[in-house]
């Protein structure tokens, strides 16, 4: 896979110099249409062997373009703040929004790598990051992100070579770092992991460019054109052409029965059960989160729900229990610009709480597969994948610790009318009814399939949902409470195993 660039490419100065001031001129116009049109982020991955000269090309991008618009990053040890929380959330949080570019030093690969290099974990582990590493770029890809990967090369040979004549040099010693050190003793099993990463994870969507980093003029060249090209090509797509291929139907129940509609909506408590009830979970939701075990997890619940099913009551239930400085709420709207300008679901990793912490959602990703869904605000192919990216979402949650909870609220038509009516009526309420909350009731059925089929594609055994028949505010509070108390017992549970 690196013969290629193990043969001693090189440009000569004359060529080089000719060739620079094109180039250039052509990235800066590259980069301010890729500003102008605001389509998609790109995201540039630098990996490859030490001494292979990538601080040296990026360096030289950035005087080449518009550094104001170029955010480069290094991931080096993960900070106490990144260790609270799951391997995935400091990329998250780091993506450039549309428009923008960002350059990635020590990213997903080089973790991965460096692990597997220096025996911190085995090839099946390994595995295991790879294909996270594929999921996540697929995903960012059909999000509309431009990714491009550089791989910059140098031979055994070419590493000792370099690493000699720096040595030997006064005046460029200092270039030299413990991890050229370092990786000059473990090359061959860098090499050889490195070519199963790239042989895995070279994809259609974001391949893998392997430059020889030997010959900076070569080097340069190479990947400012590799660069120029993939945005030239990125930006001459058609902005609404992105390709949703066939998309097979989800088919609904022949015999017309639902989930919902199996549920027991009598089910009901007494105001003296309740209160009791209530006041019993309220305080065993406050000793768990107290308990010494939560400093390994954190807790997530999710909250959705039929309009009017009572999902703002349920939440201050829960919220009464504790200590305001223990939990979040995340109330999730329509996205703002900054939010339409990023990946869909950077909305909501940026909110996940540190180790011991608790973070309720009022609305989540699940909008992607409900509501967008219903009211067509995203194309059938985009909502049809969200299901296997929001399951991987969650499994990363739950592998890092997090406790996620998540309800679905039920309640019968019959039931919703007489509490609008009622809002209608109560002027302290009236706030809480719209247009569309009435326009929603006419879509009462595609609600019922989209929601149906939301359980039976994300409720698995990490992330289960839990349905609550909310007819009865009074049985619905209750339940919450007991399930996220359920669910902190048998995560406590587990960690002694």
């Amino acid at each position: 896979m690196f013969e290629s660039a193990e043969i001693g490419h090189s440009i000569d100065k004359e060529t080089y110099d000719a060739e620079v001031p094109a180039l250039r001129e052509a990235l800066l116009e590259a980069q301010y249409e890729l500003k102008q049109q605001a389509r998609f982020p790109v995201i540039v991955l630098i990996n490859g062997v030490e001494g292979a000269g990538k601080g040296e090309t990026v360096k030289l991008l950035n005087e080449w373009m518009d550094p104001r618009m170029i955010d480069v990053l290094t991931f080096d040890q993960q900070t106490d703040e990144e260790l609270a929380r799951p391997p995935a959330w400091r990329y998250w949080r780091a993506l450039p929004p549309k428009g923008r570019m960002g350059v990635f030093f020590g990213n997903w690969y080089s973790q991965m790598l460096q692990g597997r290099v220096h025996g911190v974990f085995k090839d099946a582990v390994l595995d295991q990051a790879i294909t996270g590493a594929e999921r996540l770029e697929q995903m960012l890809c059909d999000e509309g992100a431009l990714i491009i990967k550089f791989w910059f090369h140098l031979s055994k040979k070419q590493m000792k070579a370099r690493l000699k004549s720096l040595k030997d040099d006064p005046l460029h010693s200092w270039k030299i770092s413990p991890l050229d050190w370092q990786q000059s003793e473990t090359y061959d099993r860098f090499v050889r992991f490195g070519e199963r990463v790239l042989r895995r994870t070279s994809r259609d969507y974001a391949p893998w460019h392997i430059v020889e980093g030997v010959d900076p003029n070569y080097r340069s060249l190479a990947v400012g054109r590799i660069l120029l090209e993939s945005l030239q090509a990125a930006l001459a797509n058609n902005p609404k052409g992105k390709h949703q291929g066939n998309v097979a139907p989800l088919g609904q129940s022949i015999d017309k029965r639902s989930l919902l509609g199996a549920l027991d909506m009598t089910l009901r408590l007494d105001k003296g059960d309740y209160q009791e009830q209530l006041v019993t979970e309220q305080a065993r939701l406050a000793g768990l989160l107290r308990d010494k075990r939560m400093r390994r997890h954190a807790l997530v619940a999710v909250f959705e729900g039929n309009d009017a099913a009572g999902k703002g009551g349920a939440i201050r239930r829960v919220a009464a229990a504790l200590d305001p400085r223990q939990y979040r709420i995340v109330p999730i709207a329509a996205p703002t610009e900054e939010e339409r300008a990023q990946p869909y679901l950077w909305r909501f990793w940026r909110h996940i709480p540190a180790r011991g912490k608790f973070t309720i959602f009022d609305r989540s990703w699940y909008g992607r597969v409900l509501v967008e869904r219903v009211e067509g605000f995203c194309s059938p192919a985009d909502w049809m994948r969200a299901y296997s990216e929001i399951n991987d979402f969650e499994e990363q949650l739950v592998n890092a610790g997090v406790v996620v909870v998540k309800f679905w609220l039920a309640i019968d038509q019959q039931t919703q009318l007489e509490r609008f009516e009622e809002r209608e009526q109560i002027p302290f309420k009236r706030y809480k009814i719209t247009e569309d909350d009435w326009r929603n009731r006419e879509k009462w059925d595609d609600y019922t399939q989209a929601v149906g089929d939301m359980v039976d594609r994300t409720s698995s055994e990490i992330a289960p949902w839990t349905l609550v028949e909310a007819n009865d505010k009074r049985w619905a509070r209750v339940k919450v409470l007991r399930t996220i108390n359920q669910a902190l017992e048998a995560a406590f549970a587990k960690d002694k195993k």
